[in-house]
């Protein structure tokens, strides 16, 4: 258990840190008309926490804005960030605001306090209280989690504003003029010319290609292509701005007149991946080459597509080599010859999202035949065990087997490896709800120290809903496995508990009613996609569902009293979600197809 603290340490500060992330805004007060006495500083480690009904609300974001500032090292790309405060009777209690900004590539990380005092709730101008942090060095294409808030903090909820922002790549005219964008040729452009000459009677030809050279790369490569050949040559700029190559042909070489002219370039930043010039360059108009030798071509195929259409009306009216034996069109690997185990780890975020996971379940039992182990399924075992014992079990059973252990990420997930990992302590309401409690934490100080320390992760899986939970729920260690997308990637997470491979040597695999247009279709899938629009709806109506489902958020001792003591269904009630009356998935019908 001693493990945990370590991996966190790790995880959030053994990252080696680029220098991108920093601020060019040196100043070192906020002060406006009508606001004296206003700092701006690092972000401290002391909180200042004060009860709800004194803390005052959070603030609004205001529009950011992406540009180029000028530092010592040239024109770099810049985010300003921007926020009001709400005109409200909160506004007396305001000590100041703090701001963070994470980079989710590199997890480096920035935080900056403003400390000040207001008086009014509007500004002499009569308008919202504004604060902009500027001049935030970030990088193109990269994706960065901003976080606001005011101080001081409420003992209980969260009044933080987050959210994501994407910054343009280079192509955005906001940007193209930062200095490592100029070295990826964002303003580049090479005024292609070409002019063709022939020699010896017309029989060969000569193409001679000019473009212009850019500032910030010293050699390109220009390929000429066509249908039967490639040819490229190598050229240097040494102080030139127009450079030229030249490429001879004999029209015999020729089996079609149209010609794709490629200029790569290599700048300083992207090398080998800079983007291409291209260009087709017809010579229909000089010659018409194989002129015959295209016509006969062009028969031949004819004939050879009447042919195959043939032989196609042929075999469609043989019955024995159509659908009389599923297994002979699918390959033997994705076969299902023993019915595969499935451990289900979750956290109980909500009702609507326990019968989102519930559904899951009877969609897997009943369409994808798979052995579903969870919890709430398992409820006798689970008492006589306890968690701990019963999820070891059963963690040690997928070590010795092929069995899979399936993590799906929610924003409980989130919350509890934060509080693991030194955060506010989370209880919520359905856990207190569950006979066996909070089975996630268990799991996570479980099965984190086995992930981390495993020299293959084929047996776990990491997947999340993503019309309910998003990305940002998978906690840090799984970020160095695959993680899916649920209804969207379910097809590719079923391969992945087949031990099977979706994609081969000039062949892609699909399992038919597994996609997200199709999984819908059956009694069980249609079941799983209204428990999802369910609480998608109820997330629309509710944006602090969440913050409502915390213990001690806003409800009366009596209903948490009414929550520890309540009935609690057995293992039988809630398996009546994963009932097997008429299974639509068999052995010998795995509805699979080769695309």
């Amino acid at each position: 258990m001693m493990l945990l603290p370590l991996l966190c340490f790790y995880l959030t500060g053994g990252v080696q840190v680029s220098a991108s992330l920093r601020i060019l805004d040196q100043r070192l007060d906020c002060t406006q008309p009508g606001l004296d006495n206003c700092t701006i500083n690092r972000c401290s480690d002391k909180r200042m926490i004060e009860p709800r009904q004194h803390a005052p609300t959070g603030p609004e974001w205001d529009p950011e804005h992406v540009g180029v500032w000028v530092d010592e090292h040239g024109p770099v790309p810049v985010l300003n960030i921007t926020w009001k405060i709400k005109a409200d009777g909160c506004v007396k209690a305001l000590r100041g605001s703090e701001i963070s900004i994470l980079d989710e590539s590199t997890h480096q990380s920035i935080c900056v306090q403003f400390s000040y005092k207001l008086k009014k709730e509007f500004n002499p101008n009569y308008e919202k209280w504004t604060f902009s942090l500027d001049g935030v060095v970030v990088e193109p294409g990269r994706t960065y989690m901003l976080s606001v808030f005011n101080l001081p903090e409420p003992d209980i909820e969260d009044y933080r504003l987050r959210k994501q922002i994407t910054i343009p790549g280079c192509a955005d005219k906001r940007i193209q003029k930062a200095q490592m964008c100029l070295e990826n040729g964002s303003l580049w452009d090479p005024h292609v010319t070409t002019n063709v000459s022939f020699y010896k009677g017309g029989r060969t030809f000569v193409i001679v290609v000019g473009f212009k050279a850019a500032q910030y790369s010293e050699r390109y490569q220009v390929s000429i292509q066509s249908r039967g050949f490639h040819y490229s040559k190598n050229v240097s700029k040494e102080n030139h701005t127009l450079l030229s190559v030249s490429f001879e042909f004999g029209w015999w070489q020729l089996s079609h007149c149209e010609m794709l002219l490629v200029i790569q370039p290599f700048f300083v930043r992207c090398e080998k991946n800079c983007r291409r010039t291209n260009k087709i360059n017809g010579l229909c108009q000089y010659h018409s080459p194989r002129t015959s030798l295209i016509k006969a071509t062009v028969g031949l195929l004819a004939v050879a597509v009447f042919l195959a259409c043939l032989l196609w009306k042929v075999s469609r009216k043989d019955p024995v080599s159509t659908s009389s034996s599923a297994g002979k069109q699918q390959p033997d690997g994705f076969q299902m010859q023993n019915r595969k185990r499935v451990l289900i780890i979750y956290s109980l975020d909500h009702p609507l999202y326990k019968n989102i996971v519930l559904k899951l379940c009877s969609f897997m039992a009943t369409k994808c035949g798979t052995e579903v182990v969870l919890d709430l399924l398992d409820s006798a075992r689970l008492g006589a065990l306890g968690s701990v014992q019963w999820l070891d079990r059963h963690g040690d059973r997928a070590k010795s087997s092929s069995d899979k252990i399936l993590i799906l990420c929610s924003r409980g997930v989130r919350a509890k490896w934060g509080a693991m990992c030194g955060d506010r302590p989370v209880s919520l309401r359905e856990d207190a709800r569950s006979p066996a409690g909070d089975m996630l934490s268990p799991a996570l100080s479980l099965m984190v120290p086995r992930f981390v320390r495993s020299a293959s992760f084929e047996r776990y899986m990491v997947a999340y809903f993503g019309d309910v939970c998003c990305e940002e729920d998978v906690p840090p260690p799984f970020n160095i496995t695959v993680r899916y997308k649920l209804m969207e990637q379910f097809e590719e997470l079923f391969f992945r508990i087949l031990d099977a491979e979706k994609r081969g040597p000039g062949r892609v695999s699909h399992i038919r009613g597994f996609s997200e247009r199709e999984y819908h279709r059956c009694a069980s899938g249609a079941a799983l996609r209204d428990a999802i629009e369910a609480f998608h709806a109820h997330q629309l109506e509710n944006p602090q569902w969440f913050e409502d489902e915390l213990l001690g958020h806003s409800k009366t001792s009596v209903e948490v009293h009414g929550v520890m003591t309540g009935r609690v269904p057995d293992s039988t009630q809630v398996g009546s979600h994963v009932q097997t009356k008429e299974r639509d998935f068999t052995r010998d019908q795995t509805g699979l197809h080769m695309a």
